[in-house]
């Protein structure tokens, strides 16, 4: 199966509640790699790397988050893969 590579930016309530912490478990369990982090704007990034039903169901995820955040907007795009990462980690 082909590889994809998908960039997010994620706005809404997504700082201060867990959400980097369940994105890795997520992105773990689907068998994914890349990463996830906190931006200065109280936004989240994430750069999302693997098979297609993987890097889908952790974008799924992410639409919703956990139970206390709020997603109120994805910034998706489109990257070319690299295959740079070993996991997925929080930054």
């Amino acid at each position: 199966m082909p590889l994809i590579r998908r960039h997010l930016l994620i706005t809404g309530r997504v700082q201060g509640v867990c959400f980097r912490y369940y994105t890795r478990q997520t992105a773990l369990k689907s068998g994914v790699t890349g990463w996830v982090r906190n931006l200065p704007d109280g936004r989240v990034e994430a750069l999302i790397e693997g098979e297609e039903q993987g890097v889908t169901a952790t974008l799924t995820w992410c639409r919703s988050g956990p139970e206390l955040a709020r997603v109120d907007r994805i910034v998706i795009e489109e990257q070319a893969v690299t295959g740079e990462f070993g996991t997925f980690s929080i930054r």
